[in-house]
């Protein structure tokens, strides 16, 4: 009998209860695509030079590939990293202050307009200096690696002049050398106006300068349209400027009212349109229409005690691709787990445990361009996850615990529960 050549792999992962690849279409999934995880029972998959080799059961992969690392995953739940597309993660200072005026029946607007929640962090990063804005994001993206994301989007916004937007745009820079997590940079200098300089000359400087002090680092640009932020008109000739100079799009809209913003965005051929609290029919449709992807935010929904969470089953129902994110911030949602954002999706917005899953990581990476992560299929990036569960419906079940046991970013084991409890 002639001896089989096994493949030589650097990992292999092997004896999962279940293994989610999430293959498919190289595109966002849309309605009952959503639903499907392509999970593989007793799974494994083998892994070189920091992409994927195979994924298949065990009895396959260990019969076809040999590698020296070998993790066995028995009783785990195995799938690909988070990819947490929306976060303003790099800041200073605090707003735990303002949850009691939030407990006493202040708005979000209401704060905002009496110069508190974003302004109140324009002010602290201000002060910051960049190696302080530098140790604080450094500590909050090992905090995000030990909740299952291996890519992040980090937004600008809390500087709101050239000196201090650059600043941050810098810091941003430096975590992408610095950190195992994978960071794609968006300018939201659009996030509200500054309190220090006249409206009109804020708009002229976004429009024309800022575009070229963003565009070595930003891949994409931000408005925040709102009411105490940028009007329906101001998004669209900020978007138009930005589209012009190269910039892929993406709009906050319909946190707190239905403005439009979403329907122009789709008409831009913007990416995403990010929260959706608050969408018109006609919005909902041009979106269905043009593929813009529906970035659903439920932690800014729960911590900000409104209540008022998207539609996201009529977003799907209609054929909108639909993401989740953490929204990341010292105001709205200072949480870290994309565990806890598919909790939310489940219980509050109704999306099935599998919906969830796929915002949370193949259409998460659509949201950022990023068409090599997000799944778990031949010659995508190695980004990995493994869980202390054995279903998809146990993620959302446990709500609020870090089910998280191994991460493993582009091959390599960056993340160790086990170990993180024997060095405690």
């Amino acid at each position: 009998m002639t001896a089989v050549t096994r493949i030589s792999a650097d990992l292999i992962i092997h004896h999962a209860s279940t293994l989610l690849t999430l293959a498919g279409a190289s595109r966002p999934r849309r309605g009952t695509e959503m639903d499907d995880l392509s999970p593989i029972e007793q799974g494994a998959v083998a892994i070189r030079d920091g992409r994927i080799l195979a994924t298949g059961t065990t009895r396959d992969i260990i019969a076809a590939y040999t590698a020296e690392q070998q993790i066995d995953a028995q009783g785990c739940l195995v799938m690909p990293g988070f990819v947490d597309s929306h976060t303003h993660l790099v800041y200073a200072g605090s707003r735990e202050q303002e949850m009691a005026r939030k407990i006493n029946g202040e708005s979000y607007l209401q704060i905002l307009q009496s110069g508190g929640g974003i302004h109140s962090t324009v002010r602290a990063v201000r002060e910051a200096d960049e190696n302080q804005l530098l140790h604080t994001a450094l500590k909050r993206l090992d905090r995000l690696l030990a909740h299952g994301t291996t890519t992040v989007e980090i937004k600008t916004g809390y500087g709101l002049s050239a000196k201090d937007e650059l600043k941050m745009l810098t810091v941003i820079q430096r975590l992408q050398q610095r950190h195992s997590l994978d960071i794609i940079a968006t300018f939201l200098g659009a996030h509200v106006a500054p309190l220090d300089q006249p409206r009109e000359d804020y708009l002229r400087w976004l429009s024309n300068q800022a575009l070229h002090l963003a565009k070595p680092t930003a891949r994409f640009f931000d408005v925040f349209c709102e009411s105490e932020a940028f009007t329906l008109a101001e998004t669209e000739m900020l978007l138009l400027a930005a589209r012009s100079a190269g910039f892929r799009l993406k709009v906050h809209a319909g946190q707190f009212h239905a403005l439009g913003a979403a329907g122009l965005a789709a008409r831009l051929g913007a990416v995403s349109v990010d929260h959706c609290d608050h969408l018109a029919a006609d919005e909902i449709k041009a979106m269905a229409q043009a593929g813009t992807i529906a970035v659903l935010l439920p932690g800014a929904a729960f911590f900000g005690g409104h209540g008022a969470y998207a539609d996201a089953q009529r977003l799907i129902r209609e054929g909108v691709p639909v993401a989740l994110a953490t929204d990341f911030n010292p105001g709205s949602c200072p949480s870290y787990s994309m565990l806890m954002m598919i909790a939310l999706a489940c219980l509050q917005m109704k999306m099935t445990p599998a919906q969830a899953i796929t915002a949370a990581t193949v259409n998460g990476a659509h949201a950022l361009d990023r068409e090599d992560i997000g799944s778990l299929e031949p010659d995508k990036q190695a980004d990995v996850i493994i869980l202390d569960v054995q279903s998809p419906q146990q993620i959302p079940y446990h709500f609020g615990v870090n089910l998280i046991n191994r991460v493993i970013k582009k091959g390599h084991v960056v993340f160790d529960q086990n170990a993180a409890l024997e060095f405690q």
